[in-house]
């Protein structure tokens, strides 16, 4: 099995402390069918925090035999998206990636992306074709438990590289940790995850960015499954702000989220969250 993505070096992590937390749109609602001939459309939208709304519908098609996926997408910014995924290029695990995005007599983007692992290696490479040409690449290796990686960042244009960062994990059954150090090395961060038992998830994130500040922000977050189809979760970070959520599975492909956020430093002021999400699946 390949090593995760060096950008998924904290995954664990980063998923406990922000997946699941419906305040961050006052409301959201996902609905995912998928066609007899194998064909997947979801249909996706949420409020913004200027009030205004995002929604988007995509439909997918994958072809097995050939390692061909195809996705189509549109959404309310008008943007016309288009992704087309060859798995097995030239070799074993390597995919190509084309990614599109156009706005009638508007913006124009265009990525080509290429992604290669094997059982000890996950390498990925980007470049966006029409911003620069700018390219990104990061390579991550393991080795019992233990992944190292890198990324690197280079403009062709100017022949300059615009970006590097590095990072450490480690990872068991019950465990991880990993140490990154990102922005040309000047974020530095560390995280744990722990899976205390089946039913109890821990984990926290130290940041410091020595070029804005000199302190060290904190977060804490846990979840608690109180049986097959829900889960309660809660957050704390030292800036003051407590997070909750509940999440609850009404029936099969039906999931119901809640979630409210509060400023402890700010009780008596109006900045405190609510927000929910619906999902659908079928």
């Amino acid at each position: 099995m390949a090593p995760a993505a060096y950008s998924d070096i904290q995954k664990s992590t980063n998923d406990l402390l922000n997946r699941d937390f419906f305040h961050l749109a006052t409301a959201a609602v996902d609905v995912k069918t998928v066609a007899p001939n194998g064909v997947t459309f979801t249909v996706k939208g949420k409020t913004n925090k200027d009030d205004t709304i995002a929604a988007s519908v995509d439909a997918k098609y994958v072809d097995k035999a050939t390692g061909l996926t195809l996705t189509q997408g549109w959404n309310n910014a008008n943007a016309l998206n288009t992704k087309i995924e060859l798995s097995e290029l030239l070799t074993p695990g390597l995919k190509g990636e084309l990614d599109t995005s156009v706005v009638p007599n508007g913006t124009r983007n265009a990525k080509l992306n290429f992604f290669y692992q094997q059982s000890a290696v996950n390498a990925r490479l980007f470049f966006d074709l029409l911003k620069g040409p700018v390219a990104t690449a990061d390579l991550a290796v393991a080795h019992d438990g233990f992944t190292a990686g890198a990324e690197l960042g280079y403009d062709i244009a100017s022949a300059k590289v615009n970006k590097y960062s590095v990072g450490v994990g480690y990872t068991n059954l019950n465990y991880a940790l990993a140490a990154t150090a990102t922005s040309n090395l000047s974020v530095f961060s560390a995280a744990y995850f722990h899976k205390v038992s089946p039913l109890v998830e821990v984990g926290a994130k130290t940041t410091w960015d020595s070029v804005k500040s000199s302190s060290v922000n904190v977060e804490f977050a846990t979840k608690y499954s109180l049986d097959k189809s829900a889960f309660v979760k809660a957050k704390i970070a030292d800036s003051g702000l407590t997070a909750l959520a509940y999440s609850q599975e009404l029936r099969p492909g039906v999931r119901l989220g809640l979630g409210a956020s509060f400023d402890a430093l700010k009780l008596a002021e109006p900045v405190h969250k609510l927000g929910f999400s619906l999902s659908f699946t079928a």
